[in-house]
């Protein structure tokens, strides 16, 4: 018998997302790791190191920067896998083939945008295009894992209850003014680099509220869920929760520190762990339908 001559089974497929999942959220934070330890043009050129070689020289800098870029081969070779995975899927299904190569075009997207960011010299705007678009492949792969753990006959997409889509639009707004204050802060990747214009105090001031109202929404989401609702909801909404106040206690740390590398490195994977259960909460959460009009094709299934 040929291997995969019978497919693979549904179990394995969501354990491939996950997979998936996990090395985009770690190639964020080994990227914050290039701009933290100044090595962010530590290779000048792109795709190779250097004009004359392609392999970084036995430099700390040069090692650090060559390295995250290999790391792109494992976070690409995850997201194949998983789009290979949806091939071999046993029933197999359309929305999960779609939503696997949306990752690979994002990952595409990413490496050009990359190129991008070293050949403007760590240019901010693009840098924090970088980020946003790693936040954007890490959402992606969440409703990959989400789509994967359903039900073959539940295929639809969902309509969100009034409290998830807050969850999911403030969680975004925390995302978004986060790339500001790093491009204002003292970490740019290089010493030759410029800075975002704006006073430091102000935009951490401006990202700190958000981050307050996020906080607000997702507590008063507990409070509301702390009666009724399933388990795994009101455990989600809990850890959430958390997250945003370790969060936000380690944004105060590092700012009242003097803004330290290893805490700024630290705080960039939570925002990542604060993404990922937004994210998960909203798509889990109870009163979330399918929209009408797809309950016939949430039925259908491609063999």
């Amino acid at each position: 018998m040929k291997p995969f001559e019978q497919g693979i089974s549904p179990a394995l497929y969501r354990r491939i997302c996950v997979v998936a999942l996990w090395a985009l959220c770690a190639i964020v934070v080994t990227g914050a790791a290039v701009r933290l330890t100044g090595s962010g043009l530590g290779c000048s050129d792109w795709p190779t190191c250097e004009r004359d070689r392609f392999v970084a020289p036995w430099q700390f800098n040069a090692q650090v920067e060559f390295i995250n870029r290999m790391l792109t081969g494992v976070v690409s070779i995850a997201v194949i896998l998983a789009v290979m995975g949806s091939l071999l899927r046993r029933p197999r299904r359309t929305d999960l083939t779609r939503w696997s190569l949306a990752l690979v075009g994002g990952v595409v997207a990413q490496i050009i945008v990359g190129a991008f960011v070293t050949l403007s010299g760590l240019k901010y705007s693009i840098v924090g295009v970088h980020f946003l678009l790693s936040m954007v492949l890490v959402w992606a792969a969440v409703v990959l894992v989400d789509r994967a753990g359903r039900p073959d006959d539940d295929r639809g997409p969902r309509t969100w209850p009034g409290w998830a889509r807050a969850v999911f639009a403030s969680a975004l707004v925390v995302l978004c003014t986060g790339p500001v204050v790093t491009s204002a802060g003292p970490h740019a990747g290089s010493k030759e680099v410029r800075r975002l214009p704006f006073d430091l105090s102000t935009v951490a001031r401006i990202h700190s509220l958000s981050v307050w109202i996020l906080c607000a929404i997702v507590a008063w989401v507990a409070w509301s869920h702390r009666h009724d609702g399933p388990t795994a909801t009101r455990r989600g909404v809990i850890e959430l929760l958390g997250a945003i106040v370790a969060q936000g206690a380690l944004g105060y740390l590092q700012y009242f520190t003097g803004v330290p590398a290893v805490l700024v490195a630290a705080h960039l994977a939570g925002a990542t762990v604060v993404w990922v259960l937004a994210v998960r909460l909203a798509l889990a959460s109870p009163a979330a339908t399918p929209a009408p009009g797809h309950a016939d094709d949430a039925r259908e299934l491609v063999q």
